[in-house]
């Protein structure tokens, strides 16, 4: 199965995961604080990883930058006992592909992390190597680097992800839950404006023509 890293400092939490994900057949290391979960992270020996964001020498917020900086696109479920929304938007523009508050249910996190194993795995099957390009703009998936016109842009993690989303369905209309589905792969309240926000962020930086609403049903890349 999978290489997972738990980067826990709390040692009861730190075993029932590991526990459980070894019984599902996953190979499991731990780690108790944020400098030693990301020099494991940066060793490419890992599938995944489940970080808290409350550690000590280094907090996950650190840990996340440090690691996108990097280059690292290894899946990231933040588990944490913050809940707060902007805890919650920070943890994902920082770079993490899930994220669940303490407590949890063990047989969700289970499920995600079969999502986020499945979907990385596809994603360098098709990825590897590749190069985006519509209506100007280029992403390129191995290098994660992003131009319009030839001109580099500066994108967080999300706003990459967010841009692969509409340059692999051109003229597509993307509804809302779709994008929250594909990107942040969270349940957010139905009400919340999270992809209205990031579409706002991409419309600043790819061009306001590039991203059309359609009323009532979602967005349009328009490449």
């Amino acid at each position: 199965m999978a290489s997972i890293l738990i980067v826990e400092d709390e040692s009861r939490i730190a075993s029932f995961v590991a526990k459980g994900l070894r019984a599902d057949g996953h190979s499991v290391t731990v780690a108790g604080d944020g400098v030693a979960g990301l020099d494991h992270a940066l060793s490419g020996a890992f599938d995944l990883m489940v970080l808290d964001i409350g550690l000590p020498r280094m907090d996950g917020f650190e840990v996340l930058d440090q690691l996108r900086s990097q280059g690292s696109r290894m899946p990231v479920i933040v588990l944490t006992a913050r809940d707060s929304a902007t805890d919650t938007v920070s943890a994902l523009d920082g770079g993490a592909d899930d994220y669940m508050p303490k407590p949890f249910r063990f047989s969700e996190l289970q499920a995600r992390v079969r999502v986020r194993l499945r979907n990385a795995s596809a994603g360098s099957d098709e990825t590897r190597g590749s190069v985006l390009t519509a209506g100007g703009v280029t992403l390129d998936l191995r290098t994660r680097r992003a131009s319009v016109g030839g001109r580099t842009l500066e994108l967080s993690a999300r706003e990459f992800t967010l841009a692969e989303v509409f340059l692999r369905n051109p003229g597509q209309v993307l509804s809302r839950e779709q994008l929250l589905d594909t990107v942040w792969g969270l349940d957010f309240d139905p009400s919340s404006n999270v992809v209205d926000v990031y579409v706002g962020y991409l419309r600043k930086k790819l061009g306001a023509a590039a991203i059309g609403t359609v009323r009532g049903m979602g967005y349009r890349f328009n490449g």
